[in-house]
């Protein structure tokens, strides 16, 4: 493996950086251009890391093989030669009893290293990215609250002016589809995931106030977001995303149209293999407003891969 690939890479003053995140469903890169602040290229393809995790507590073979050719291609697609590169995994693997093997396959087949982090750096670098998002919006970006709804985790995030609080949530789209089962079980197992983060937000509004608006990033508010806007997978454009307004009760109109659809309109609507995921989702981006204090949620595209690209170009 080159420098350039590694972690922990020196490169100093890099005119390209580009950061990586596999997570519990999505493997998904970006190329950053340190000079101009434009993200010149992207890459996003479905792996379905945490497939079956929840039944047998690993990482699937056919997962490996999923993950290790997206990242040929994304290696072709984003082009790396010169760029620093930082690659971070996220709960699936931080679950997974046979992660430190299923690394070290990747590794080798791809020469990438991916690193685990814990939850309070993808909050750090998710937020990283959200809070330059809504600058450059022309946004306040001073007081929110951030919910990332991850395939594994939710993260939440509550920024105010002169401090931060987050925590991490085993509740992600993924392994609750996974452990319900049945989407006729998704609403009852979800009940049982909800009062440690009730508990949360209710204790840290008590200690630090509400903060001003609520924000939501990654899959679930995204694609709830296009499809307000008439996209659909393939037509997908995160530019047109950013700063898009959701009310609560857009979220159920989603949800009952998508329950609607035909198994082939549901494809073409939310991508591949995503319905079920999406559906699942939903329902926790719902539970939030109610626990959160929000009629309405601010959707950004951007997340962890962009704050990792960010953060290797400040370093």
């Amino acid at each position: 493996m080159s420098l350039q690939n590694h972690p922990k890479s020196k490169i100093q003053n890099p005119k390209f950086t580009i950061g990586i995140d596999l997570g519990s469903n999505t493997l998904r890169g970006v190329k950053l251009d340190c000079e101009s602040g434009v993200f010149v290229a992207e890459y996003e393809k479905i792996v379905r890391t945490a497939d079956g995790l929840v039944e047998s507590g690993r990482i699937s073979e056919t997962a490996v093989e999923r993950i290790v050719s997206g990242m040929k291609e994304m290696r072709e697609s984003l082009g790396f030669d010169g760029a620093a590169v930082r690659a971070v995994t996220t709960e699936a693997m931080r679950r997974a009893a046979n992660r430190k093997k299923v690394l070290r396959r990747i590794e080798e087949e791809s020469g990438i290293r991916f690193e685990i982090i814990d939850g309070e750096e993808e909050a750090r670098l998710t937020l990283l990215a959200v809070q330059r998002r809504l600058e450059r919006l022309g946004e306040p970006a001073d007081s929110f609250v951030l919910a990332d709804i991850g395939g594994g985790s939710t993260e939440l995030i509550f920024r105010f002016p002169h401090a931060t609080f987050s925590r991490s949530f085993e509740l992600g789209i993924v392994t609750l589809s996974q452990e319900a089962g049945s989407w006729e079980s998704v609403p009852e197992v979800l009940e049982r995931k909800i009062p440690p983060l009730r508990e949360y937000v209710s204790d840290l509004y008590a200690r630090a106030g509400r903060p001003a608006r609520f924000v939501a990033t990654a899959g679930t508010p995204t694609t709830v977001a296009a499809m307000k806007l008439g996209m659909n997978y393939a037509s997908y454009d995160g530019r047109r995303i950013n700063g898009t307004v959701l009310r609560k009760e857009e979220l159920r109109g989603a949800l009952e149209r998508l329950l609607a659809m035909s198994p082939d309109e549901r494809r073409v609507a939310v991508g591949v293999g995503r319905d079920d995921l999406i559906a699942a989702g939903i329902l926790i981006f719902e539970a939030l407003y109610d626990l959160l204090g929000f009629d309405e949620c601010t959707v950004i595209d951007d997340g962890l891969r962009e704050g990792v690209a960010l953060a290797l170009c400040e370093r």
